[in-house]
C-alpha cells in the first residue's frame, strides 16, 4: 500500500470513529432527536418513534455538563431544523409565506432548549425525578404553544400516537396534552434504565412504565366498551377539487358552484334522504350582505341598484378604498342558498363570506358557515372566531393599513364574537372553520359555553379549505387535531375540507373513513351520537395549567441559581 492510500484509509477509519463521538455531542444528541421526531410525524408518520425521539434530549438533561461553547444555540438550531421539516407546507400557498414558514419555525425553535434547560434546572438543582420533570415541563410547555402568539399545536408529542384508540381516550381527562405527558413519561423511563455516571442498570424505571401503560390503557379500554351510540343524522361531506390561487374570476366561480353542486345531487341520489349536506369553508363562492345590525340580513331590494359601497379590497377604515355598485354583492344570495336547499331536499351548512356594513364605509368582512333548512330558511351562520394570522389578518394593520400591501390578503377579516350550535331537524352542530380545531382549548371553550347556554351539540362540523397546501403533510396533520377534539368533547367530528382530507371521525377518535386527497369525492356519514361526559369539557386545562406553574418555578429557579453564579 503507497502512502497515499494508507492516509486515505486512516481518514476514512478516523471519520467513522469521530461520527459516533458526535452523537454524544450536545449537537449530535440534539439533532438526533430532532430527525426522529420528525420522522415520527407526517408525512413519514412512524409513530413507534414517538416514544423514542425524546430520548437524545433526556440524554441531554442527565448530563452534569453540556458540551459545547454554546449549547442551547445548538438546541435552538436543532429545534429550527424539525420546525422547518414539519412545517415546510407553509411556505406553499404564496412567496410572502415564505417568511411565515420561516418566522414560526424561528419562534417554535425555542421551545427545545427551553426544555432541555428547564428539565436540567429540576433535576440537578431541585432533585425532581427525571421521570417526573421531563413529562410536567414538556406538558407545560405545549399548553404555552397552543396559546402564545395565536396558538399552534400541530406536530405535538402525543399526536404520533393518533391510532392508538386505547392510548388517547385520557384525551377526555386533560386533552390530548396527556397524550404527549404519558409518551415523554415512557421515554424518561426508558432514559432512566441505561447505565450512567457509574450506577448499573435499574429496573424501576421499566416497572414504572409498565404500571403508567397498564393504567392508561385499562382506562381507555373501559372508557371504549362504557358507550351505547345512538343512530344519528346522515350527512354528506362534499369534497371538491378546486385549487387555490389568489385570483378569481367569473368563469373559475361557475366552476366552483357547478362541481359542488353536481357532487351534491350525487350524494343526494346515492344516499336516499340525507339530514345534511356540508360544503368546505369558502367553497359557496356567493357572499352573504348585512347592512346595519347584524340580525338585518341583505335580500333583493334591500339595497338600491346604484348605490356605492367598499368592494371589500382595502383596508378597514380606509377612506381611499375603492368603490364599486351594490350589484357586485349579490344580494340574491339568500334566494340562491334557497333554490339548492328545495332541488336538493335537504338542509345544508355551506362555507361562505359574509359581510356587514355598519356604515357606508365601514365594512367588516367574516369567514363564515351558513346553514339553511330543508325549505331553504336561512336558520343561522357562524362568524370564525379564531383568525389565522398572516393568512387571515396582519397584526397591527388597523393602525398601519398599508401593511396589507405586502401581502397578498385584501384587507383581513374580521373574527365572530360566539360559537353557534345550529338546530337542524332536531340535530344539533356546531361548526367550526379551518385551524380552530388545531386548538383544543378554542374548541372546548365553544362546546362548553354552548352546554351551558342549553345548546349542547350533538356533532361537531369543521369546514376547510385545505387546497392552499397542495397534499402535503399538513392535511394530515389537520386531521390528526380533529381526532384529539373529538375524544376531548366525546362528540362525533365531521371535516368537510375542499381538496381534502375530509374525513368522519367518531367519539373515540376512530377515522371511520375519509377521502383521498386532491380529488374529488363524496363522504357519507351515518353517525353516532354520543352520551359520555367529559371530564375535560368540565375542569378545562387546570390539570395542565398546573405543569405550566411547575415549568415557570423551575425556570424561575435557574435564573436565580445562574445569577447567584454570575455574582460570585
Amino acid at each position: 500500500m503507497n502512502r497515499s492510500a494508507a492516509n486515505d484509509s486512516g481518514s476514512c477509519v478516523a471519520a467513522h470513529k469521530r461520527l459516533p463521538a458526535w452523537f454524544d455531542t450536545t449537537s449530535g444528541l440534539a439533532v438526533l432527536g430532532s430527525l426522529l421526531m420528525w420522522i415520527a410525524v407526517p408525512p413519514c408518520d412512524l409513530w413507534l418513534l414517538g416514544w423514542i425521539a425524546p430520548i437524545p434530549w433526556l440524554l441531554l438533561v442527565q448530563k452534569k455538563q453540556l458540551s459545547g461553547r454554546r449549547p442551547y444555540r445548538a438546541l435552538w438550531l436543532a429545534g429550527f431544523l424539525f420546525w422547518l421539516l414539519a412545517v415546510h407546507w407553509l411556505r406553499l400557498p404564496h412567496p410572502a409565506t415564505h417568511l411565515g414558514w420561516l418566522a414560526l419555525s424561528f419562534y417554535l425553535a425555542f421551545y427545545l432548549p427551553a426544555f432541555v434547560a428547564t428539565v436540567r434546572v429540576g433535576v440537578h438543582t431541585l432533585r425532581v425525578p427525571l421521570v417526573i420533570a421531563a413529562p410536567v415541563v414538556w406538558t407545560g410547555l405545549e399548553l404555552a404553544r397552543a396559546h402564545l402568539l395565536s396558538g399552534f399545536l400541530m406536530a405535538a408529542l402525543g399526536h404520533t400516537q393518533y391510532r392508538w384508540i386505547a392510548l388517547i381516550q385520557t384525551s377526555d381527562l386533560a386533552g390530548g396534552y396527556s397524550v404527549s405527558f404519558v409518551v415523554m413519561f415512557v421515554a424518561a423511563c426508558l432514559a432512566e434504565i441505561r447505565p450512567a455516571d457509574g450506577r448499573p442498570w435499574r429496573l424501576w424505571p421499566a416497572v414504572a412504565a409498565l404500571v403508567m401503560m397498564a393504567a392508561v390503557l385499562t382506562y381507555g379500554t373501559a372508557r371504549i366498551a362504557d358507550v351505547s351510540p345512538r343512530e344519528g343524522p346522515t350527512v354528506a361531506l362534499i369534497q371538491g377539487s378546486i385549487e387555490a390561487d389568489w385570483k378569481s374570476n367569473p368563469e373559475k366561480q361557475q366552476r366552483i358552484f357547478e362541481q359542488y353542486f353536481r357532487l351534491s345531487e350525487t350524494a343526494r341520489s346515492e344516499a336516499g334522504r340525507l339530514d345534511l349536506i356540508v360544503w368546505p369553508e369558502t367553497m359557496f363562492r356567493q357572499p352573504i350582505v348585512e347592512i346595519g345590525p347584524a340580525e338585518q340580513a341583505a335580500d333583493d331590494g334591500a339595497l338600491k341598484n346604484g348605490d356605492w359601497l367598499p368592494n371589500g379590497r382595502g383596508n378597514l377604515g380606509n377612506q381611499e378604498q375603492t368603490r364599486v355598485p351594490v350589484p357586485l354583492f349579490q344580494p340574491g344570495t339568500p334566494k340562491l342558498i334557497a333554490q339548492i336547499a328545495r332541488l336538493l331536499d335537504t338542509p345544508l351548512l355551506l362555507g361562505l363570506e359574509s359581510r356587514r356594513y355598519k356604515r357606508p364605509e365601514e365594512l367588516e368582512r367574516f369567514n363564515a358557515a351558513q346553514a339553511a333548512d330543508r325549505n331553504g330558511r336561512l336558520v343561522d351562520r357562524y362568524d370564525k372566531m379564531h383568525l389565522v394570522m398572516f393568512g387571515e389578518y396582519v397584526p397591527l394593520a388597523r393602525l398601519v393599513p398599508q401593511l396589507y400591501q405586502l401581502t397578498p390578503l385584501h384587507g383581513g377579516l374580521s373574527a365572530g364574537s360566539e360559537p353557534k350550535s345550529i338546530d337542524l331537524e332536531g340535530v344539533r352542530y356546531a361548526p367550526s372553520i379551518c385551524f380552530e380545531t388545531v386548538l383544543p382549548h378554542l374548541i372546548r371553550r365553544q362546546v362548553r359555553t354552548l352546554t351551558d347556554a342549553g345548546q349542547e351539540p350533538d356533532v361537531l362540523v369543521n369546514l376547510t379549505n385545505d387546497a392552499w397546501f397542495w397534499g402535503s403533510s399538513e392535511l394530515d396533520m389537520h386531521l390528526i387535531c380533529g381526532v384529539f377534539r373529538a375524544v376531548e368533547c366525546r362528540k362525533p367530528l365531521l371535516v368537510a375540507a375542499n381538496s381534502g382530507i375530509s374525513a368522519w371521525i367518531d367519539a373515540d377518535g376512530r377515522i371511520r373513513a375519509k377521502c383521498a386527497k386532491q380529488q374529488e369525492d363524496i363522504l357519507i356519514a351515518r353517525t353516532e351520537l354520543d352520551s359520555r361526559r367529559s371530564v375535560y369539557l368540565s375542569i378545562g386545562d387546570w390539570p395542565v395549567g398546573l405543569c405550566l406553574v411547575a415549568t415557570v418555578v423551575m425556570a424561575i429557579a435557574g435564573w436565580f441559581q445562574n445569577r447567584r453564579k454570575r455574582y460570585l
